[in-house]
């Protein structure tokens, strides 16, 4: 697949991180979003990240401007026809992500691989949304992902071990670690990481400690580089209930169950940073 061309569907901010990784490593990126500003927004921010990494050294201005312009932006659809791979990056949400699918199914030729950037939704409940099911695969990026090295590869029940290679070889293509893992609510890294997330905001709940606290005791007692409270606000509040109530229904387990003081934050819109509060205040 080296040098084919490349589509990503969400010009979020994973949308957006995933795009500039491929077109870094050289290859021709298409970012589709439906909407004009939300890719006006993800292109900004490329560049963005790319201005902060030539400022530090990391790349050159030229391979800065190389990168951009191997990004280009639709809200059509329909672009991504001659795509070899589409990764989808969009809301997590199992009915809209399979709708997509489905929709590529019709538009993309039938060698085209669509991969899925969820980060808890089972992948087997997605390849079930395709005519081609054994194309379909996961690939959890990580953010920020230009910045982050894991990609988890999550094998749907359906996947074909010719797709699994082929994009475990491509991770690899852009310099990345890839991981695989079978199909499970949450795969590896969520299913470890966001319910300790959860049970750090219990002991809040519980007033067992300040957020403060919290995070400070488990970055010296644990050697975390972020306190869990911390992490919870990078990643979104509203993320981390949403894979809180994927493990939670899939697994009908109670360990699983999210803490009531996590819903009351979401309900508040104390999302994190990107809302500029959750645990801690922001800007």
């Amino acid at each position: 697949m080296a040098n084919e061309a490349i589509g990503v569907i969400g010009a979020g901010a994973m949308g957006a991180g995933i795009a500039q990784t491929f077109a870094a490593a050289g290859f021709p990126v298409l970012m589709q979003d439906l909407k004009a500003e939300a890719l006006a927004r993800g292109r900004a921010s490329i560049e963005a990240s790319l201005a902060r990494l030539v400022k530090r050294g990391k790349i050159a201005a030229e391979a800065a401007e190389a990168t951009l312009g191997r990004i280009a932006t639709s809200t059509d659809q329909q672009a991504l026809a001659d795509r070899a791979l589409v990764v989808e990056a969009i809301v997590e949400n199992i009915e809209i992500k399979s709708e997509v699918i489905r929709s590529l199914d019709a538009i993309c030729g039938p060698e085209t691989i669509f991969a899925s950037n969820t980060s808890s939704i089972s992948l087997t409940r997605l390849a079930a949304a395709s005519e081609r099911p054994e194309r379909v695969i996961g690939m959890h990026f990580f953010n920020p992902v230009p910045v982050m090295n894991l990609v988890e590869i999550i094998r749907a029940l359906q996947t074909s071990d010719a797709v699994c290679e082929e994009v475990t070889a491509l991770t690899q293509a852009i310099g990345k670690t890839p991981r695989v893992s079978k199909d499970s609510y949450g795969f590896v890294v969520n299913r470890v990481l966001v319910p300790m997330i959860n049970e750090a905001i219990n002991c809040v709940y519980e007033g067992l400690a300040s957020p403060e606290d919290v995070d400070e005791m488990m970055k010296l007692g644990a050697n975390h580089p972020m306190g869990p409270l911390s992490l919870g606000d990078l990643i979104g509040l509203d993320i981390v209930l949403d894979i809180m109530e994927t493990l939670y229904d899939g697994f009908d387990d109670p360990k699983y169950r999210p803490s009531p003081l996590l819903k009351q934050m979401v309900d508040a819109g104390y999302l994190g940073r990107k809302s500029g509060r959750g645990f801690f205040r922001y800007g």
